[in-house]
């Protein structure tokens, strides 16, 4: 049988390992000099004014939510065609989900079905750029008037929205999961332009303690502290943020295989009856290919995916839309959203990562061709 080929695989080299070996050796590993860099080569690159790394996105949306004070009585507004974690976080903060829609094509979340969502209990919007591809922002905001945008960025490291990188203007959660463009193993980076909201964020970051420890133990260093606010304990280590320095050094090339892998999809598969392929947003914008989420709709999913097994090739289910999951229907009853439910029973994610070779792409290809066959 031939080799198998995941969905996802982390792209690493010899500079990350070493990268994570000197910070072995220097002694210091957990929160440091090493984060620090890693935000502020992030900002650079998203153009917002702060950026903090976190143990994972779903700490940096718990913190967010914390901040803005949203809580018991309150609702967020979010499509449903997303990861649970965010949904986990509105409702273990107290607030009440509120799903809108998503367009079939792109799975991204309809500004127009945001509007009509918007009630005096408001108190955050949370749009998702989906699989790499950015949220209509312009229009969203409009919608929005001034209540805060939070941008979903888990999948959008590298995704630009007419001409600027997602984030640049409202807080925005980043996710560097193994799955994703760029990995610290496990972690997260909210970004924002408010220094004092940032300020505060960071203090909930650990403990509510105002110095981080790296410069309350170095030489010469006074480790007394004090506690305003107590906080939690999502602080990123610096063996972690050694790995994201070099991955996001290399965020170009990652990117641009990825675009070229799904380019590749979308030619040998634009024929093929029977398979939805990813629409494109019409407005400007830079594609990361995080996924690419085909729509299965020739057969039952369930034999697509058998089949990719029987060919030793990986697949994904991105996502379960969240307000079919059994405690947001217990907690908020049937929703109807008809473009999600319509794709949430078709979507499958084909292996995109940058480590792919030709060969297994074209393998990817015409697997696929033959069970549409």
């Amino acid at each position: 049988m031939s080799e198998f080929i995941p969905m996802s695989r982390p792209y690493i080299g010899r500079e990350e390992i070493e990268a994570v070996s000197e910070v072995l050796r220097s002694g210091w590993i957990t929160t440091g000099p090493k984060c620090a860099e890693l935000e502020e080569a992030f900002a650079r690159l998203v153009g917002a004014g702060r950026a903090l790394s976190l143990t994972s996105g779903t700490a940096g949306m718990h913190l967010v939510f914390k901040a803005l004070g949203i809580g018991a009585g309150d609702e967020v507004i979010t499509p449903s065609m997303t990861f649970a974690s965010t949904v986990n976080q509105i409702v273990l903060a107290g607030a009440t989900p509120v799903f809108v829609d998503v367009d079939y094509d792109t799975l991204l979340v309809e500004p127009s079905e945001i509007e009509k969502r918007i009630t005096r209990r408001t108190r955050a919007i949370v749009p998702v750029h989906f699989a790499g591809a950015p949220a209509d922002m312009d229009a969203i905001e409009a919608a929005a008037g001034d209540i805060p945008v939070i941008e979903d960025a888990a999948h959008a490291i590298g995704t630009r929205y007419k001409g600027r990188h997602i984030g640049w203007k409202n807080l925005a959660v980043f996710s560097f999961h193994p799955i994703k463009n760029i990995t610290t193993a496990e972690g997260g980076m909210v970004t924002g332009t408010d220094d004092a909201f940032m300020e505060r964020l960071r203090l909930l970051r650990f403990h509510g303690i105002e110095r981080d420890a790296w410069k309350r133990y170095g030489k010469g260093s006074d480790p007394t502290y004090d506690i305003a606010e107590p906080g939690y304990k999502y602080n990123m280590t610096d063996l972690q943020a050694a790995l994201g320095v070099v991955q996001l050094a290399k965020i170009d090339e990652i990117n641009a295989r990825r675009t070229f892998i799904a380019q590749r999809y979308l030619q040998g598969l634009s024929c093929v009856g029977g398979l939805d392929l990813p629409g494109l947003p019409a407005y400007d914008h830079t594609h990361s290919w995080h996924l690419f989420v085909v729509k299965v709709t020739s057969l039952g999913r369930p034999a697509f995916m058998e089949a990719l097994a029987e060919h030793n090739i990986g697949y994904g289910l991105h996502f379960p839309a969240c307000h079919t999951l059994s405690y947001v229907r217990e907690l908020i009853g049937e929703v109807d959203l008809a473009a999600t439910q319509e794709a949430a029973g078709k979507i499958v994610s084909l292996p995109l990562y940058p480590g792919m070779d030709d060969t297994q792409v074209e393998r990817v290809i015409e697997v696929v061709r033959e069970i549409c066959r």
